[in-house]
């Protein structure tokens, strides 16, 4: 069924800004309502060095993003209110540009339970390289492709807190689609992405609610975690489709998911040990995928007071198609360099090699502390020898070095 998707996105825009002028009205303006607030701007440049791949796309870019976040605790700390809206204005792409209510929920504490209610980012995990198991809330593509961030979700959250572990229960009574690059954008399919064609695989489309449960516990030098979500998965396939007004456009399908899942630490010295596993049931079929590998960390290198972690993981994923998946049988090897000094300086850096075709996706991060409360990352990231089989095919000129400035209040 092909949503509704001017009339969703015209109301979900109004009720947005809406919730926002209200709240930051109400929150900033009246002594009765003092609480604590955040304010985090960000000024992004991004440069790419190779000639775009479609003539539509954009070239160098700068764009800005602006985070406030907003706090009340109240009933000696047993009630809180959060607000946490996030804006970002792009230069390039329009589909870039875009506001979001990242959190804004209302929690009560009790003696061994917490209760949630409204829009939360909730993240489930513990490799680096690879989230598989992280389900909860829907990916924010447009900011960056590591699919680090996420769109707030509504949801209501109880958290049961024994001696025999953490259990969370999750009920999501609306579903976010994935924000996509727009034809302008970098960083995006060859053939754009058309979310106004949307189709679901349930009849009731963003509005059938979605179920999630957690168990998480420490045992001795294991952290252990076993949860299953059943609902709308938040990965679309995306299927090519005529578009009779123009170009060839890539259909995004939201199939229902049964998911199991598994994550796992174990820390022993100076290792660290992680793992995260995931079985499907959706209307491709059966599927499973695992990441996993260690994490050594060398304190003090040469006798200095850096630290330098050396990390591997092994990506898995035995879904078939047209398209393989990222992360099918692909090796992950890194290092990070800790500074320990006042600036909080590090360096993470690392390389993705496809161990059957041989694409390669590196990844260059730094970040330092400047004077006051402001902050710079440089970041850059490559695509090599990427094969025509794989999504990262369209991104083979997509190269580009990042630098952005972060201040805050």
């Amino acid at each position: 069924m092909i949503t509704r998707r001017s009339n969703i996105n015209i109301a979900g825009g109004i009720v947005r800004s809406l919730l926002l002028g209200v709240f930051v009205a109400l929150f900033t303006v009246h002594d009765g309502y003092a609480g604590e607030i955040t304010d985090v701007v960000e000024v992004e440049s991004r440069l790419f060095p190779q000639t775009r791949l479609d003539n539509r796309q954009h070239g160098n870019n700068l764009s800005l993003g602006i985070e406030f976040e907003y706090f009340h605790d109240w009933q000696d700390g047993d009630q809180r209110f959060v607000l946490m809206p996030y804006f970002r204005l792009d230069q390039g792409d329009g589909n870039r540009t875009h506001l979001d209510i990242r959190e804004l929920y209302w929690r009560k504490s009790f003696d061994s339970a917490d209760l949630y209610i409204g829009i939360r980012k909730v993240f489930w995990g513990v490799t680096e390289t690879l989230h598989l198991i992280d389900i909860v809330n829907q990916t924010d593509l447009v900011e960056i492709l590591d699919t680090e961030d996420k769109l707030g979700q509504p949801m209501v959250n109880l958290t049961l807190i024994r001696d025999w572990g953490t259990l969370d229960l999750f009920l999501l009574p609306y579903f976010r689609e994935r924000l996509f690059p727009g034809i302008a954008g970098r960083l995006r399919p060859f053939v754009s992405v058309a979310t106004g064609q949307t189709v679901y695989e349930s009849d009731a489309e963003q509005f059938r609610p979605d179920f999630a449960v957690r168990w998480s516990h420490i045992v001795g030098d294991f952290d252990l975690g076993v949860g299953h979500f059943y609902g709308t998965s938040r990965e679309p396939r995306l299927m090519p489709a005529i578009n009779l007004t123009g170009p060839p456009v890539l259909i995004p399908h939201y199939d229902l998911l049964n998911q199991a899942s598994l994550d796992l630490q174990y820390f022993r010295g100076d290792w660290l040990w992680k793992m995260e596993g995931v079985f499907r049931d959706g209307i491709e079929g059966r599927s499973a995928a695992a990441v996993g590998g260690f994490e050594y960390t060398i304190v003090g290198l040469l006798g200095s007071d850096y630290n330098l972690g050396i990390v591997t993981e092994y990506q898995f994923d035995n879904r078939g198609g047209p398209f393989v998946p990222i992360g099918n049988n692909d090796l992950a090897t890194g290092a990070r360099l800790t500074f320990n000094d006042v600036q909080d300086t590090d360096l993470l850096a690392f390389m993705v090699q496809d161990m059957e075709n041989q694409t390669r996706f590196a990844s260059i991060e730094a970040n330092r502390r400047l004077s006051g409360n402001r902050e710079v990352t440089l970041e850059a990231r490559f695509f090599m020898n990427t094969a025509v089989n794989t999504p990262l095919r369209s991104l083979r000129r997509d190269d580009y070095f990042q630098v952005m400035f972060t201040q805050f209040f």
